[in-house]
């Protein structure tokens, strides 16, 4: 199996630091898909140190829309492509993740070494059709993924501690280090649907090979980044 390697993109010079914890407000999907197994593992954005140790069939999607952060508001599509082993645990690890700011992508490496590169995002909601829409392009025009997805039916709260923080639980390799943290989101949750997709396999794992098996939008919510563990590999 040839599996091209993951070269982050550059930051440019003079993007301010913003350390954690962070306070994020906004609104999201997240798809649960389930995927061939050569998809998985030949992921090229995972990192050689967790290769060997992915397991699962269902990979984890979010596409996100903040409208404040400590780095002002930025958009984000992530993928999550399993679980790996961190010395005696297991957590799911982002292998691949876009955001719309040079500002998100220079703070989610610096601060809990989540490999972000930048992309533009065409977000458009409420629909004539009652579709919400999401295009990605690269900075040089290249398509990366397109999204439609259709909220559906009343939404219901989401507590803050609605998930035991060991099942929430990231971790991530990245430039010699292991960083670990659990997030914390509250807000409200709703079915959702996946109308249509397409995505460009050289830029964002190909979903369209998989099968969505669960999708939700949170219309808004409050999340919080935490400091994380930090430890060398």
């Amino acid at each position: 199996m040839t599996i091209t390697r993951y070269a982050p993109q550059p930051v440019p010079a003079g993007i301010a630091d913003a350390p954690a914890p962070w306070l994020l407000h906004g609104r999201g999907y997240i798809l649960a898909v389930k995927m061939p197994d050569d998809v998985l593992d030949s992921d090229p954005w995972t990192p050689d140190s967790l290769r060997a140790s992915r397991k699962g069939a269902v990979a984890l999607v979010m596409l996100v829309d903040y409208a404040s952060s400590p780095a002002g508001p930025y958009q984000e599509l992530l993928f999550i492509p399993g679980s790996f082993r961190f010395g005696n645990q297991r957590h799911p690890s982002i292998s691949r993740i876009f955001v719309s700011s040079w500002e998100s992508v220079h703070n989610g490496r610096r601060n809990w070494g989540i490999p972000k590169d930048r992309c533009d995002f065409d977000m458009r909601y409420g629909l004539p059709d009652g579709t919400d829409q999401a295009r990605l392009t690269a900075e040089d025009g290249d398509f990366i993924a397109e999204l439609t997805l259709r909220p559906r039916g009343p939404s219901l709260p989401m507590p803050g501690n609605w998930v035991p923080a060991a099942l929430r639980t990231l971790s991530q390799h990245w430039e010699g280090r292991q960083f670990t943290l659990a997030p914390s989101a509250k807000g409200r949750l709703r079915w959702a649907k996946v109308e249509g997709w397409r995505f460009n396999p050289a830029q964002f794992p190909d979903l369209a090979r998989g099968r969505c098996i669960a999708a939700f939008e949170i219309p808004r919510f409050e999340m919080v980044f935490p400091e994380p563990r930090v430890s060398p590999l």
